[in-house]
């Protein structure tokens, strides 16, 4: 490989990367706010309906994709550092969303502290039951994916994709929806509901990436003549 295609080949991974961190930071700042999606009508499951979920989950999608495509392409070590760098910076926001609220506001803030306090005030568990879900699903995706990519020497894409996918989404909706409800946040009530729909949800969206990741792994590989199976080397 050229330094020309080596450059461009770290563009590349550096811009999955920041839309890769933007999804996650962006998810947990604005989960507080609930809709309800009515693609089959009124559709209940275990009381809760069908498809009412929080709008933070709406970019959540997005993280697995990348991570999908990163292994792909460039290996499952670049993978887990983009999961790494991930987590320092929700941290670093739950940080600056903390100071934030920390500070008094002035009389004539359009925002008051309470304003502040009701859209913001969950953030820090938001962010902490996140990460703890975003922990172990993504490096469980992670896991799973490479290891059916090694199993089938590097050969059909939509079995890892999906495989790797709805291992992750399940152990991730679980486990935020779990923490949510044990710190109050969410009424125990809606607990089977919220994780059955949740998963469903992801499921759904995770189908629909599945041809642009086949497209995204085939315009790399035709740049940088990639084999079936072949990874670039950053390092």
């Amino acid at each position: 490989m050229t330094i020309k295609d080596k450059r461009l080949a770290f563009s590349i991974y550096l811009y999955l990367g920041a839309l890769f961190i933007t999804s996650l930071v962006v998810s947990n700042l604005i989960f507080q706010k609930f809709f309800y999606w009515k693609p089959f009508g009124d559709v209940t499951i275990l009381g809760a309906p069908l498809f009412e979920v929080s709008v933070g989950i709406l970019p959540y999608p997005l993280t697995f994709l990348i991570t999908d495509l990163i292994s792909e392409i460039f290996g499952k070590k670049k993978a887990n550092q983009i999961v790494v760098a991930g987590i320092f910076a929700s941290f670093f926001s739950l940080a600056i969303v903390y100071t934030a609220s920390a500070v008094s506001a002035t009389d004539w803030s359009p925002v008051s502290n309470e304003m502040f306090k009701s859209v913001f005030g969950n953030t820090i568990v938001a962010v902490f039951a996140s990460m703890m879900a975003y922990l172990l699903a993504q490096f469980v995706d992670i896991q799973i994916y490479h290891f059916w990519k090694k199993l089938t020497k590097g050969k059909y894409l939509w079995l890892r994709n999906n495989f790797s996918t709805f291992s992750s989404q399940f152990i991730d909706t679980f486990t935020v929806v779990l923490l949510l409800c044990s710190f109050g946040e969410i009424p125990w009530s809606l607990f089977y509901g919220l994780v059955i729909s949740g998963f469903v949800f992801k499921i759904f969206i995770a189908a629909l990436d599945t041809p642009l990741l086949y497209l995204f792994v085939y315009l790399m590989r035709k740049r940088f003549n990639l084999k079936i199976g072949e990874e670039i080397h950053l390092d």
